[in-house]
Parts: C-alpha cells; sequence; structure tokens
C-alpha cells in the first residue's frame, strides 16, 4: 500500500525486457572464524555490548559474506548484483532467466530463488494481492506541553513515562523509509539537530550518504518520535537518537526493495541500534505482478524481508512494522514484514480507540494473532518536511508513535532484553486476555504496570565497562548502601565474591584470565545476574 496521500503514481517501464529478480544463497562462510576472533571488524562495539547485555552470542550470520563467492558472481555473465545480506547469506541479483539459472553450477551457490515464484521449482501461481507499503532520572515529575499530540501519547499512557524523564535519552532507533527532507532544517526536528541526535544515514536506494531527501513520508513519520515543538507537537522518544535509511524506492515497486530493508537492518545492527521501525510492508501492487505476493505467503518465513526483520530481532533488536492500510480492500490482511512472527505490527485506532476503517486485520496466514498492538493512526499529528505541524492517516504513524514508546521504557527499564520489552508492552495491552484478529491485544497501557519504585531501582543499575579490562563499576541506587558482588566461571566456579558500596562500587577483576564470566548481584530487593567479558 502507498501512503494514505493524494498523489500522482507515475508508471515505471523496464527498459531491461528479460530480466529477472532473483537471490542466490550461499553454501557457506569459510573465512567466518577470521571474524568471530575479531567481531570489531563488522560490529561496533555497541553492537557487541547489546549482545552481551542480552546474553546473544556471535555466530555464523554475523560474519560478512565471502567476497570470493561475490566477486565470481559479479563476474559471471549478464548479472548485476542489486544487493546484499550476510544475515541471509545471499546476492539480490538482476539477469535473464537463463544467466542467472546457469549461477546453479557454481559449488558454492546452494540455491536460487526468483521473486517471480513461477520460475522456481516449487512455486505456486502468483494470484493479485494487494500491498501493503504502509501509509497511510529519577523521581523528578515533568510535564510536557504536547499540544494537540496529548491524545496520542496519552492513549498509551505514555506521559508517565515523560514525567518520570524517560524520553529516550541513550535509546538507538533505526527509521526506514522513503526519504528524510526537512529533518535538517524544519523548527520541529531542532532538538533532535542540536543535541546531535542524528547519528546519521543512508540512502540504500540512490547508494549515497544523502538522506535529507525523497518522499517526506520518513520525515512525518519521525516527526511522530523525535519531533518536538511546544504546544503542537511532542514526540514519543524526542531524546532518544536516530539513524534515517532510505529503502523505499517510491517511483515503483520491486522485490529490491525488500533487499535494500534486510541492508540496512544489517547496517542498523553493527552500528549498535536498539529499534528498528519500519512504515513499510510489501504485499502486492508491484509495478511488474508477477513479483506480487499472497495471502499464502503471510507466514512469517516465505518472504526475504521477514527472514531478514526475525534475524534483526534474533539479534536484540525490537523491531516493529506498520501492520498495513488494506482494511477496506477486498484482501484486508496484513502484509510483510509485519508477518514475522516476533515484529511487533502495529494496527490503528481513532482517537477514540476505535479500529481505523483502513487499519490491516489478522491472522498471518499460519493462524498468528496479527496485528499484535494499536495506536492511533487516524489524525495522527504530524510535522511535514516545512515544519508545518497537521494531520495524517495511516498505520505508518501508529507504528513510529508505538516504536518510540517503546524506546521510552526501555530506557526506563535498561537490564530488560528485546524479548522482555516486547513481553511487557503486549502484557500491558488492554485485550491482552481475550485478543483477536482486529486489534490483536489491544492498547498497551505503559504506566498502569509500572510503579515509580520499580523505574528507580531499574534505571539506578548498570554494570561497565564491558568488555572489562582491570575495573568494573556496578553502580546502583537503593535504600541498602551496600552489595554483594560473585563472579563465576562459565563452569560455576565462584572466582571472587565481595561487598562493594554505592559511593565507591568499583571492583577488581585484574586477577583474572580474559574470558567470559558471569556476575550475581544481591542488594536489598536488587537482585541481578549477567555476563562480563575480560579483555
Amino acid at each position: 500500500m502507498k501512503y494514505n496521500f493524494t498523489f500522482l503514481l507515475l508508471l515505471f517501464s523496464f527498459a531491461v525486457f528479460a530480466q529477472e529478480d532473483a537471490w542466490v544463497y550461499f553454501n557457506g562462510k569459510p573465512n567466518s572464524q577470521t571474524f568471530l576472533a575479531n567481531p570489531l571488524t563488522e560490529l561496533s562495539q555497541k553492537a557487541l555490548d547489546r549482545r552481551t547485555n542480552q546474553n546473544i552470542a556471535l555466530n555464523i550470520s554475523d560474519a560478512p559474506l565471502e567476497t570470493s563467492y561475490v566477486n565470481q558472481i559479479k563476474a559471471s555473465t549478464g548479472i548485476t548484483v542489486m544487493a546484499q545480506s550476510k544475515w541471509l547469506n545471499a546476492l539480490h541479483i538482476q539477469g535473464t532467466q537463463a544467466n542467472i539459472t546457469a549461477l546453479k553450477a557454481l559449488a558454492f551457490v546452494q540455491k536460487i530463488e526468483f521473486a517471480d515464484r513461477t520460475l522456481n521449482t516449487a512455486a505456486k501461481k502468483v494470484s493479485e494481492a494487494k500491498t501493503s507499503k504502509t501509509a497511510d532520572k529519577l523521581k523528578t515529575t515533568i510535564d510536557y506541553s504536547y499540544g494537540n499530540s496529548a491524545n496520542q501519547i496519552q492513549m498509551l499512557n505514555g506521559q508517565v513515562l515523560h514525567q518520570q524523564n524517560f524520553t529516550g535519552e541513550g535509546k538507538i532507533i533505526a527509521v526506514f523509509d522513503a526519504g528524510f527532507p526537512g529533518v535538517n532544517t524544519a523548527q520541529p526536528f531542532e532538538n533532535l539537530r542540536n543535541n546531535n541526535r542524528i547519528l546519521g544515514g543512508y540512502d540504500y536506494t540512490a547508494r549515497n550518504a544523502n538522506f535529507y531527501t525523497g518522499d517526506d513520508h520518513g520525515t512525518l513519520v519521525l516527526s511522530t518520535m523525535g519531533g518536538y515543538k511546544e504546544n503542537s507537537l511532542v514526540g514519543t522518544a524526542p531524546n532518544a537518537s536516530y539513524y534515517l535509511f532510505i529503502t523505499e524506492i517510491d517511483a515503483f515497486e520491486n522485490p529490491l526493495e525488500e533487499s535494500l530493508w534486510v541492508e540496512a537492518a544489517e547496517k542498523a545492527d553493527a552500528l549498535g541500534v536498539d529499534i528498528i521501525t519500519t512504515s513499510l510492508g510489501y504485499f502486492g501492487e508491484r509495478t511488474e505482478p508477477r513479483y506480487n505476493h499472497t495471502y499464502s505467503d503471510m507466514n512469517g518465513v516465505t518472504n526475504f524481508i521477514s527472514r531478514g526483520a526475525e534475524i534483526a530481532f534474533a539479534k536484540g533488536i525490537l523491531v516493529l512494522a506498520s501492520a498495513g492500510n488494506e482494511g477496506t480492500r477486498v484482501e484486508k490482511h496484513i502484509g510483510s514484514p509485519a508477518d514475522a512472527v516476533s515484529v511487533l505490527a502495529i494496527g490503528s485506532v481513532t482517537a477514540a480507540k476505535s479500529r481505523s476503517i483502513f487499519s490491516s486485520i489478522g491472522p498471518s496466514f499460519d493462524g498468528r494473532i496479527k496485528p499484535d498492538i494499536m495506536a492511533q493512526g487516524t489524525a495522527s499529528v504530524v510535522s511535514d518536511a516545512n515544519g508545518n505541524i497537521g494531520t495524517a492517516n495511516g498505520t505508518s504513524f501508529s507504528c513510529p508513535i508505538m516504536a518510540g514508546m517503546a524506546a521510552s521504557l526501555w530506557q526506563a527499564f535498561p537490564s530488560k532484553t528485546n524479548k522482555e520489552i516486547r513481553q511487557m508492552i503486549l502484557a500491558s495491552s488492554d485485550r491482552f486476555t481475550n485478543p483477536d484478529n482486529n486489534y490483536g491485544y489491544g492498547i498497551p497501557n505503559f504506566g498502569a504496570t509500572l510503579s515509580v519504585d520499580n523505574f528507580i531501582a531499574e534505571a539506578s543499575f548498570a554494570v561497565y565497562p564491558n568488555p572489562v579490562k582491570n575495573e568494573v563499576v556496578f553502580s546502583f541506587l537503593n535504600e541498602s548502601n551496600t552489595a554483594l558482588v560473585t563472579i563465576y566461571s562459565v563452569l560455576g566456579q565462584k572466582l571472587i565474591e565481595e561487598k562493594i558500596n554505592n559511593s565507591i562500587p568499583v571492583l577488581s577483576l585484574q586477577s583474572l584470565q580474559s574470558g567470559l564470566y558471569f556476575y550475581s548481584f544481591d542488594a536489598a530487593n536488587l537482585h541481578k545476574t549477567g555476563k562480563l567479558i575480560k579483555q
């Protein structure tokens, strides 16, 4: 689905005649051990820290593609490499059916998957379906002048987080969209610019670093999270940091967009991003109908983009996707990547909490509850590229509204994993015990189940640096001034047991060899466990 705006759709005619889109998958990564021995060659320290904090081990999917394989494909007759994915160990290529099929003769090629599934061995006939490019520190109380944006925050009880100064500070959100013009100039984004909260970005469609261009849909999306104009618009995570990635080719619909999305997700992972929010979705209405998906593809495992989104979640990233705007179509179901099992698919409600008529419904083809949760997507308050405050309709906006609240929640509970944050959001929702395929688990309540005491206990505990060279700090605020810290080997052997106090919360690990260890931290009403890496 395109965005919920009136525009002229330009028909794009490929001048490539018999060119096909396909993915070529490789058998392995023969040099993966080189990466695993030195992961900082591919991943930032933030990315490694996120994995350590969530007990996620590095694996072969984190290793880069085998360069010699890529080079051989590039040198193959009539083949153009359009995108690549280390997670899925694959290249997105274009060429004639014959030239692509010839790649099967290469020993390192595991399989070929044509985007036109009638060309695959086990193809199903593609029937017309509808697309889903979704349009559409502690206890100091702070009151925000939300203006017209109050309802979309207060519906989620998000003001409770904001009043405790949990506004996304320290969390990094990657936004995947069609363009971000005006973010570098418009007033509602001044808070982000002045505080260096736009960390960077990339235009994957043009292969350049100018991301302040393209369709302003991404600008509208970002404004619901990061916008700030007092008494007019306050985003759900105004103090989070953002990467802005253009993955959507606005002029036409092509399978390449899914591969560009996965490329961007891999980059976001490498940069240490915490949350991906994507107001894009794919179903039908491709420029070439033979590339359309069908409802039977919406099972979380068939579509390239959905498999990439699931891997992103496995790396510790919380992934949110718009459910889609197909509610008035014959085919009303959610698209990809909203169909992925772990992706939070966000539907839309009105200001009065009724399902928006355009909001796509579930279930996924394999019968799972979808959408997962709901937020306001009818008359959402947004800023355009010129800084004008207005409203827009679509799950394109309910999704980032929810993503910003998730960032604020995660700031309040920094020791939680992405799985735990996801579950907390679902469990707080008003239909959690009786979900359906119109509302999913319902509208989350970010304040009701979370007491200020819990905020203080969680937000006041941190372990750093990790990895550690000689000394590690266990920072905590608690009714007890002391804590007992125990360090164990991977075999469970107790190596260090020492009391620390919160005025000098430092523990020496100088006696330990380099390697992986576990810690146990105990203070009054505060128990924590985790991993430490000694360098």
